[in-house]
């Protein structure tokens, strides 16, 4: 089990470090940092340019490649991902913001696959039934809306709310209230409010994928042989089910998770810019516009290791379902 592991977690680290690679050479092909001093009045010297973009290590005029194995250089011998426009350490930035999108980030996708999957289990075993007919029409509606569509009907909805109980029970602006003074309780209520919307905003999206998803997969599993053997050895229709088609029905689930990792990641970057939470979302879409090429690689670098550790984890959890993967 442990070799398997290490063999896997070799492999993502190996694509990680081939994405930030082809990242940082598609960010570096797409954004131009010397347009940021370009059009002045008065207009900057050519040598404080210059100066200015080999400080950040984004002179146009020396080659991508050079460039980008002087930025891998700095991240494993000094821990460095480089300097951003604004003159701050991409790292500094990216350790100050991780915190706020991990929580979404984490809640949505444990709430999203729980229940998405208890969803798709029900929708499958009950075929036709108004549970299923009721799951795939309000999947299929999430999944052709917007990602901000959703999230802004949900603070119109909240909005409505807080009028007919005729006070602010529901805050979904910021990740807390600014000034907030209090116990621990206080606090950790006031936050808890805050992160309620975006939470359902992602988790309605993973919701909505992973249902269809397991309800294809249970369906499959369902017309199984061994789901008739057992249920031919005497257990109950229930039980053959849990113990037999569920497990099976996993399996290609875990390999989902890894994928749509990614999406949700999308999602959740739209989703702090709806709700003004100053994360790894609202940084990526800063860096495209101040045409910031060291903040974009390291945004993508942070990705792919979001999506390593994700991969590692459906490994695992593939190896726990089928143990002829360990092999």
């Amino acid at each position: 089990m442990l070799a398997y592991i290490a063999r896997r977690l070799l492999n993502y680290v190996a694509l990680a470090l081939i994405a930030t690679a082809g990242g940082y050479v598609l960010a570096s092909a797409a954004l131009s940092p010397i347009s940021r001093f370009l059009g002045r009045n008065p207009p900057i010297p050519p040598e404080t340019i210059t100066a200015n973009l080999n400080r950040l290590g984004a002179n146009p005029d020396v080659p991508v490649l050079i460039r980008m194995k002087d930025w891998f250089v700095n991240l494993f011998t000094q821990g460095s991902l480089g300097i951003s426009t604004r003159g701050t350490e991409v790292l500094d930035d990216i350790v100050s913001r991780a915190g706020t999108s991990l929580r979404l980030l984490i809640l949505g996708s444990l709430i999203g696959a729980i229940i998405g999957v208890t969803l798709g289990v029900l929708g499958a075993v009950r075929q036709y039934s108004w549970i299923d007919r009721g799951t795939s029409f309000f999947s299929y509606l999430i999944l052709a809306t917007p990602t901000f569509v959703i999230a802004v009907v949900l603070m119109i909805l909240a909005t409505r709310f807080n009028g007919l109980v005729g006070r602010q029970v529901i805050t979904f602006t910021g990740e807390y209230t600014p000034g907030l003074t209090g116990g621990f309780w206080t606090i950790f209520y006031d936050r808890a409010i805050h992160l309620l919307l975006p939470t359902i905003t992602l988790a309605l999206g993973a919701i909505a994928s992973y249902s269809r998803y397991q309800r294809s997969s249970m369906l499959d599993v369902l017309s199984a042989d061994y789901i008739r053997t057992a249920r031919a050895k005497g257990r109950t229709r229930g039980s053959a089910i849990v113990r037999h088609g569920v497990r099976v029905a996993l399996i290609p689930m875990s390999t989902f998770f890894a994928y749509s990792f990614g999406l949700i990641l999308t999602g959740a970057s739209v989703t702090e810019l709806t709700f003004s939470w100053h994360g790894m979302g609202e940084y990526l879409i800063q860096s495209i516009s101040n045409n910031d090429i060291n903040a974009a690689a390291g945004t993508i670098l942070f990705t792919a290791i979001l999506v390593l550790i994700a991969g590692t984890l459906a490994d695992v959890l593939y190896a726990a379902l089928d143990p002829r993967v360990r092999v």
